[in-house]
């Protein structure tokens, strides 16, 4: 491979890392992990065919530098870098060849995590439930890090971009870091909603029905800013 050549690919890789560390950050500056809790993923295409990058294992996310960039192909071998991938590889693998996922967040977010141990879906309390697909569903408790959490999650996933792991935390995943982060806060935001509402004495929330969900997943289809030619 020319040096030409070994640039051209390795320039995409660093952008994705780069990109894949602030929100590593973000997720802990705001409170979404502790210590060195949650991992995230992005993939990226290179002519070698795709690479996954991921947080690597016990590593504090503000001591994570360039030279520190983990990547594995689909069937999670190793290519680059010399860290210990994430525990949770198979998790983020799972997600990345069953779905069209270009970045993948895994929380371990307070009220989220506390949702997880007492429901089997999150209620329908706000309609923003349409962007992760619809109700948020909570997957059955298996030890982290193994094939059988990856297969409980993928259930819980289906034709949603968003569930609960019992006991123990979230995964998003969209097609960028940026909206994958998104869904995770928009999660934990419910979560934290539907606790605060049911939290009150003698009082029950009311719930949206499906429905109504339905419509709100229509419109959201045309939510956000359209280009207009100049």
């Amino acid at each position: 491979m020319t040096q030409q050549r070994h640039e051209e690919q390795r320039e995409p890789v660093s952008r994705a890392w780069a990109e894949l560390v602030a929100t590593a950050r973000r997720t802990a500056t705001d409170g979404l992990v502790v210590g060195t809790s949650g991992n995230v993923s992005v993939r990226v295409a290179t002519g070698d065919g795709d690479i996954v990058l991921v947080t690597p294992s016990g590593v504090p996310y503000d001591r994570l530098a360039d030279e520190d960039a983990v990547g594995v192909d689909l069937v999670g071998r190793q290519v680059l870098g010399e860290l210990t991938p994430t525990s949770e590889l198979p998790l983020h693998l799972a997600v990345h060849r069953a779905t069209d996922a270009a970045a993948v967040v895994h929380t371990h977010a307070v009220h989220a995590t506390a949702v997880s141990t007492l429901v089997a879906e999150l209620p329908l309390i706000h309609y923003m439930a349409a962007a992760l697909g619809g109700p948020v569903r909570v997957a059955p408790y298996a030890l982290y890090g193994t094939e059988e959490l990856a297969e409980n999650m993928l259930r819980a996933l289906e034709d949603r971009t968003g569930c609960l792991l019992q006991n123990h935390g979230t995964v998003t995943y969209g097609a960028s870091l940026d909206q994958a982060y998104d869904r995770t806060a928009q999660l934990e935001w419910m979560c934290r909603l539907w606790l605060t509402a049911s939290s009150l004495p003698g009082r029950e929330p009311s719930l949206l029905s499906g429905p109504q969900l339905r419509d709100v997943a229509d419109k959201l289809r045309g939510y956000g800013q359209s280009r207009r030619p100049r």
